[in-house]
């Protein structure tokens, strides 16, 4: 087979792709194939890898990279408030740049609220992969008397007099 003959092969391929969204049975074996075939044992690329190297190669590949800069900020919210704080606040969750931070009571809230710029600024420095653009700050949760997946809106089981 020429080189002409792969190279029309593999765009047949990759166009069919595009237009279905999938690959067919015979491209995907034609591929495997491929990497199969090519791997011999001084080729270039199988030299062997550190511990360190294997895990830095997981975290690009599976973009890790946000997900343990979070774990890191939660981890270490007890040196970005101090422990007094952080034993009276935790941060829950860090979406589209919102860390939102549960406080112990509305007083904690608060006084939180008074530090948010300063904690800001420390995350935006210590934490700068993250992209921290606000801080939302909730006081402790109230009791939620919602039973169940489904609910509906009314008095609920007082109303079955009369």
């Amino acid at each position: 087979m020429s080189e002409n003959d792969n190279f029309a092969q593999e765009f047949y391929w990759k166009m069919r792709e595009a237009v279905t969204g999938r690959l067919s049975r015979d491209a995907k074996r034609i591929i495997e194939k491929k990497k199969r075939g090519g791997s011999r044992p001084f080729d270039k690329g199988r030299d062997p890898l550190t511990a360190g190297a294997s895990l830095d190669f997981l975290i690009k590949d599976f973009k890790w990279s946000t997900e343990l800069g979070e774990a890191d900020l939660f981890n270490s919210w007890a040196k970005i408030v101090g422990e007094d704080t952080a034993a009276k606040s935790n941060p829950e969750t860090l979406e589209k740049g919102v860390l939102t931070v549960r406080c112990a009571s509305t007083a904690w809230a608060t006084q939180l609220r008074l530090m948010q710029s300063t904690i800001l600024e420390r995350l935006k420095a210590d934490f700068a992969d993250l992209e921290i653009i606000e801080i939302k700050l909730l006081g402790p949760a109230s009791p939620s008397f919602k039973r169940g997946p489904r609910s509906v809106p009314g008095r609920g089981p007082r109303d079955t007099y009369g």
